[in-house]
């Protein structure tokens, strides 16, 4: 295959990652979403929970910071450099799907690496996030707003690129379409990328 190597961005809602989990059964490749936190939490001595926080919450407070990490490097510095390494070494051991991390900043330099970004109409996250989600926000608009905030600011805090501009990917696929579909999609894109040989 042209692309051994996928990555998933994806606005909260949009299915992203279910869609991930179609294409990797597809595919019969190995899907890493949560589990490149594990490993890198493992690595660095750190609990899962605490290093999703960070993601969550991108502090650009220097003494939050200081007070938190006993190096010269920001404990949010820490977390991305642990998980960086992380999808850089599930790459290099085969063809896999890396959902969200920043992976395709992280993966940028790789000419295998099939970048997508996966969005669709805030009434279409909505109805996922309350329906198949089981989250209920008193705001759901708000809520999902906030989470793509959060994405965002954590992924431009580190690349030199914004997070959902379309230059950044191959594919820009509104999930709307539907999950299956999408995943057909990505499917048939990976697989007509076969190089001759």
């Amino acid at each position: 295959m042209k692309y051994s190597v996928i990555t998933i961005a994806r606005e909260h809602g949009s299915g992203g990652r279910v869609i991930a989990q179609r294409v990797a059964r597809m595919l019969d490749i190995p899907v890493y979403d949560k589990t490149v936190i594990d490993i890198a939490a493992q690595e660095c001595g750190l609990s899962p929970q605490f290093m999703e926080e960070i993601e969550r919450r991108r502090s650009g407070n220097f003494l939050y910071n200081l007070y938190m990490s006993s190096t010269n490097v920001s404990i949010v510095d820490q977390v991305y450099l642990a998980q960086s390494q992380v999808i850089r070494m599930l790459a290099s051991e085969g063809p896999c799907i890396i959902v969200g991390r920043c992976g395709d900043y992280v993966l940028r330099e790789r000419s295998d690496c099939l970048r997508i970004f996966v969005y669709a109409p805030l009434s279409d996250r909505i109805k996922r996030i309350t329906e198949e989600y089981g989250e209920t926000p008193v705001d759901p608009e708000n809520y999902l707003l906030r989470c793509d905030k959060q994405r965002a600011a954590y992924y431009n805090s580190f690349a030199d690129i914004r997070w959902g501009d379309r230059r950044n990917y191959h594919l820009m696929l509104n999930s709307s379409i539907g999950l299956e579909l999408s995943a057909q999609f990505i499917f048939e894109t990976v697989k007509g990328s076969k190089i001759n040989g």
